[in-house]
């Protein structure tokens, strides 16, 4: 079977601005492992000693969930340097660095093929000492392929029969395209048939799904990719993206587990500090929604436009966005989410009231439809059974920050005030407070996100993305505001009539 190979945890960490604390990478790898990655490729050695700690941390937790074996530390030509410090923390497989194109051995190095040869064979030879497997990467393999070929085979027909049980080829620059990728990968494997080799993928001309895909196509027998895509530059091959190629286009199997997809990517997303892209496949937001009325008629009429990527299969559901583009049918779809039904006459209305507000440019979710179906029904805010009188909040240098709030619940009025550890933090405080008292159950939040306009002004307005739990159900909330708290408001607003029907 195809080997996955992780490494997000090594050269995923050379984003720029990304670095991962000790119980991040233990948390990213147990994740990962549960997700089913064959191996994973979590530290450069000698990078200090609070690497050192961590990745003896990890390989404690690894080997006693009998997971030792998967991990890999990629290490240095440097006489046995790199393999005590593997051997310090307890870890038992280097990839160990080496020159795959004569240009870095001479320029980089000032080295003779013959001279860096020698070095990595004296390192082979220690780890095979030392009960410590290898990898070999060969450094700028595409470089060499295209502009020393003979310097490859040089390495190669030295190396191949020595105790190495992988040899690995980077795309190190991101320089290759398909069509060279297969047949650089098709050149290697036919004259080593007897070796085991992996791709290593980078993204600068965005062709990193496509080489891994032509690599495999080729026969090579273990891929390298990190989540998100993260690595330096423009990144490697990203993993959701790559599974789903490799089962949909190449019908391979792998030992992944797609479901757990979606869920990893966030918590890269999170502990990385690194967005990912909206439009990004499998695991971006907009990525299973349908704007265009067609498409969402067509997915009334036996799912005419859709393809092989369900998003139950990542643990996702398809949406309906709403706007200017929107038909009858995207209505229909998110009225039906919400289990309204609307006769014929009204879901014009309301259809013709969402794509007038689309092309004023507002934003509009399917959390908004019950207050554009209110409103274009001719109902009236004395409908609101939740609504948010007035309020006030305080922040002074040195003290919490406090709210006092006056609110109305099925015409009665409220009064509460409370602190918290930000001004927001404070006015749910007091939310929280009303609700005890009168035994109603609180949703969860899990997730707040400001969005500013790209080359927003202080006076942009914001709009305030607030993520729920309610019982099973999970759902957000929007409010649109110049100040980010008042749209935050805006949308507990939204989510406290919301809850009232659920």
């Amino acid at each position: 079977m195809l080997e996955i190979m992780d490494t997000t945890l090594r050269d995923g960490e050379q984003t720029s601005g990304v670095s991962f604390s000790t119980q991040e990478k233990l948390s990213v790898t147990r994740l990962l492992i549960d997700m089913g990655v064959n191996r994973l490729e979590i530290a450069s050695a000698k990078v200090s000693e609070g690497e050192f700690l961590t990745i003896k941390k990890i390989a404690e937790w690894a080997k006693v969930a009998g997971h030792l074996d998967k991990l890999e530390i990629l290490g240095f030509v440097d006489k046995g340097i790199s393999l005590n410090w593997i051997e310090n923390t307890g870890c038992k497989t280097i990839n160990l660095l080496t020159k795959g194109s004569l240009k870095h051995v001479t320029l980089q190095l000032r080295k003779t093929p013959e001279q860096h040869l020698k070095d990595i064979k004296y390192d082979i030879f220690l780890a095979q000492s030392k009960g410590i497997s290898v990898n070999m990467y060969l450094e700028d393999w595409s470089n060499g392929m295209l502009n020393s070929p003979d310097y490859v085979y040089y390495m190669l027909d030295n190396l191949k029969d020595l105790p190495i049980k992988r040899f690995m080829l980077p795309d190190t620059l991101g320089i290759l395209n398909p069509n060279n990728t297969k047949e650089f990968c098709t050149q290697i494997l036919t004259r080593y048939p007897k070796n085991h080799f992996d791709f290593h993928a980078h993204n600068d001309y965005d062709l990193a799904v496509a080489n891994v895909m032509s690599a495999v196509e080729a026969g090579i027998q273990g891929i390298h990719v990190t989540m998100n895509g993260l690595g330096e530059r423009a990144g490697n091959a990203p993993l959701p993206s790559v599974i789903a190629v490799l089962h949909d286009q190449m019908k391979i199997k792998t030992t992944i587990n797609e479901k757990m997809l979606n869920k990893v990517s966030r918590v890269v997303e999170t502990y990385s500090g690194q967005t990912i892209s909206s439009n990004q496949p499998v695991i971006g937001e907009n990525v299973f929604t349908q704007t265009a009325g067609i498409h969402a008629d067509g997915d009334n009429k036996n799912n005419l436009y859709y393809n092989d990527l369900h998003p139950d299969r990542f643990g996702r559901i398809r949406e309906y966005a709403l706007g200017k583009l929107s038909g009858k049918a995207n209505i229909k779809k998110n009225i039906e989410a919400l289990g309204i039904e609307l006769d014929e006459k009204d879901m014009i209305k309301v259809t013709n009231r969402v794509i007038e507000l689309g092309d004023r440019k507002e934003i509009i979710t399917q959390e908004d439809l019950p207050f554009i179906i209110s409103d274009v029904l001719n109902s009236n805010e004395n409908e609101k059974k939740v609504k948010i009188l007035s309020y006030a909040l305080v922040l002074s240098k040195g003290l919490h920050p406090t709210a006092s709030l006056r609110m109305e619940i099925d015409k009665k009025i409220f009064e509460q005030t409370a602190s918290g550890d930000g001004q927001y933090d404070a006015f749910f405080q007091a939310i929280s407070l009303i609700y005890d008292k009168l035994n109603k159950t609180k949703p969860i939040l899990t997730n707040y996100r400001v969005i500013i306009p790209l080359g927003g002004q202080t006076d942009a307005l914001v709009q305030t993305v607030i993520s729920w739990k309610f019982h099973e159900n999970e759902f957000k909330t929007r409010g649109l505001d110049a100040d980010q708290i008042e749209a935050a408001i805006k949308a507990t607003e939204k989510m406290l009539n919301l809850i009232e029907s659920m």
